[in-house]
């Protein structure tokens, strides 16, 4: 040792050491690879350390991103704080004073289990607290049974109403026009709702509008038309259920009934909104799966039986397939256009998508993305099954006799009652029953969602199930109210097709193009610029033209009046 401090002594104070670098690590995890620069002395060089100043390199240090603390009442995101390193930190580089030791120095990176413990997969609680996003282990199957119970239902029985106006050519083409545009749309949603740039999960419609657009201008456009589509539905669906119930009874029973004194509507309706009401008391959209499989089934059933039985009972006798066009040039477009909005009007659903992806497991490397997609393009297939028959047998079987505020199931009592056998007839009726139930869960379920989410964001805790309860069945009713008091929505159809018509067909394009940011004048952004535009032109028109037709056609305002 001895001779060893000799030779440390005779060195110069000033003498420069330049260690030698250490071959570069790379750690690897989700952020991408941080360079590892380990910097070390030789063995030689190591006692002069102590005497020379070293100046230690500069290090950036991590940073936690919190999200904005008002963007959702109701959140769904999944991956919270988000760490950023290297050039994207927001943090300036932070010099550490001069220091002497006897070790090497390193610039050490954040360890794997720090790192994965600042950026480790977080919910929301207030996610588990919800009945959309309480339970996420939804599947494609489950994604298939809400899809098909959302995306055909009662609106499809009044396609094929629009045919009488437009006729064979205008209807063939309108109808196949906005199916497939409206695949498309939902197909942007289904990648649209997990955002791996940021590790969010968009679990319903409206926190996308607002994330995407601004929260003003997300409720502004978006809050009304998804309102109209959850509650409205509901209203209609009463209305819908209840009549056919009391039809079911008169096909069944009718003169041969010994009772002298049948429900009225009103009673009708009301025991409709009661089974309704106890089956929403099942906690969250994945537990109603069961039931949206029997509204699809039932849904499928009424619409292939209702277009077998009116092909296999023939045309009518004089019916006509001229376009039923009356009045003034204005009028006669304006009842073109608005044949248009009740075939906007039965494409509806995609207020209801985000929130079905939502009750699915997500990963990097299993995205929910791949089931749900799976179960929809299922799902569809068997929609374009149900729909395109639909409409081109009614029309080939009723014409321009179809009611004009009715549908395929009115046309079919009308006409074929004493034809067609009473238990077929009293099937249809019950499949129809049986759907608008289904149905009603299905819709209702954003509502359900909005109140308790109103408890949970003021109270910081889950919904009690007795207040749970509650908030359902004071909805049922106030439905109920609502049905009964405007028992004449159905007149409303291409007006509430207009309105919802964004949502659907523009909304989604929009959406694409501020989040996704596909290069400027390339496919896609020609595709999504050129139909976001068209839905919200095609809208404003729609909207026009339907409150031009409830005007000069006029309404039967019947208050408190169902029939």
């Amino acid at each position: 040792m001895a001779g060893v401090e000799d030779q440390v002594s005779s060195l110069p104070n000033s003498l420069p050491i330049t260690p030698r670098t250490a071959p570069m690590f790379h750690h690897d995890d989700q952020f991408g690879s941080v360079p590892i620069t380990p910097r070390t002395a030789s063995v030689a060089q190591t006692p002069s350390i102590l005497s020379l100043p070293i100046t230690p390199r500069t290090a950036r240090t991590p940073s936690i991103v919190s999200l904005p603390p008002s963007q959702f009442h109701s959140p769904s995101l999944s991956r919270s704080p988000l760490l950023l390193t290297g050039d994207h930190a927001t943090n300036k580089p932070v010099k550490t004073p001069r220091s002497r030791g006897l070790t090497p120095r390193f610039i050490t990176p954040l360890g794997s289990p720090l790192r994965k413990a600042l950026k480790m997969t977080r919910l929301d609680p207030q996610d588990a607290w919800l009945p959309i996003t309480e339970s996420r282990n939804g599947n494609a199957f489950y994604a298939a049974f809400h899809t098909l119970c959302s995306g055909i239902g009662i609106q499809a029985l009044v396609l094929p109403v629009a045919f009488t106006i437009l006729g064979w050519a205008w209807g063939i083409i309108g109808l196949t026009v906005a199916f497939v545009w409206q695949l498309y749309t939902l197909y942007l949603m289904v990648q649209l709702h997990e955002n791996h740039e940021t590790g969010l999960r968009y679990s319903r419609y409206l926190q996308l509008a607002c994330a995407t657009f601004g929260e003003n201008l997300g409720k502004l456009s978006s809050a009304f038309p998804l309102g109209y589509l959850s509650a409205g539905t509901c209203c209609a669906l009463i209305i819908i259920g209840g009549s056919t119930a009391k039809l079911l009874y008169e096909t069944l029973c009718g003169a041969t009934c010994s009772n002298p004194k049948p429900l009225t509507v009103v009673e009708w309706y009301l025991v409709f909104t009661c089974v309704a009401v106890v089956l929403a008391q099942l906690p969250n959209l994945n537990s109603i799966a069961g039931i949206s499989l029997i509204g699809a089934l039932t849904a499928v059933g009424y619409c292939t039986a209702l277009w077998t039985v009116s092909v296999a009972e023939g045309r009518l006798p004089n019916v006509s397939y001229e376009p039923v066009r009356k009045g003034s040039q204005v009028n006669k477009i304006f009842d073109l256009l608005n044949a248009f909005g009740i075939i906007a009007f039965a494409f509806r659903g995609h207020n209801l998508i985000l929130e079905i992806q939502a009750t699915m497991p997500s990963s990097e490397k299993h995205p929910s993305r791949v089931p749900m997609w799976r179960g929809v393009q299922f799902a569809y297939l068997l929609i374009a099954m149900c729909l395109f028959p639909l409409a081109i047998g009614g029309y080939w079987a009723y014409g321009h006799l179809i009611p004009a505020n009715g549908s395929v199931l009115t046309a079919l009592f009308a006409f074929h009652s004493q034809d067609v056998s009473r238990s077929v007839l009293a099937l249809i009726s019950i499949f129809v029953i049986i759907n608008a139930v289904s149905s009603f869960q299905l819709y209702g379920m954003p509502m359900f969602d909005d109140m308790e989410s109103a408890y949970t964001t003021r109270c910081k805790k889950a919904c009690p199930w007795w207040l749970r309860s509650i908030f359902r069945a004071i909805f049922g009713f106030v439905c109920f109210f609502i049905a009964v008091a405007l028992p004449f929505l159905g007149s409303f159809t291409g007006l509430i097709g207009g309105i919802a018509l964004p949502i659907t067909f523009a909304h989604p394009c929009f959406m694409w193009l501020k989040v996704k940011k596909p290069k400027k004048y390339s496919l896609s952004w020609w595709v999504n610029w050129g139909l976001g535009l068209l839905g919200m032109g095609l809208s404003v028109i729609l909207i026009a033209a339907g409150l031009y037709v409830v005007i000069d056609t006029g309404v039967k305002i019947r208050f408190f009046n169902p029939q």
